[in-house]
């Protein structure tokens, strides 16, 4: 768990597009489900909505489903499509 980090929350990781959409680069948000979490965040900041639909969630390198449990401590980070290659 990160110092910043409040007991039963999990830290979100916003990257490129997710990040200026959700005005911040992390925060802290309420242990759940992913797409808890992602609710949670869709509520702070509406501009996320079109970046989650297209984005990939992870944790620890593996990719998340929606109705996964996420664990307290926990470490996501929200990747939304890269263009180039």
């Amino acid at each position: 768990m990160s110092n910043s980090q409040l007991p039963g929350t999990v830290t979100v990781r916003y990257w490129a597009a997710a990040a200026a959409a959700a005005g911040t680069a992390q925060e802290s948000l309420p242990v759940g489900s992913v797409a808890q979490i992602l609710d949670a965040a869709r509520r702070r900041h509406p501009d996320l909505e079109r970046v989650l639909a297209v984005a990939t969630i992870l944790h620890d390198g593996r990719v998340l489903r929606p109705g996964q449990e996420v664990p307290v401590g926990a470490e996501l980070e929200v990747l939304p499509p890269f263009a180039g290659g």
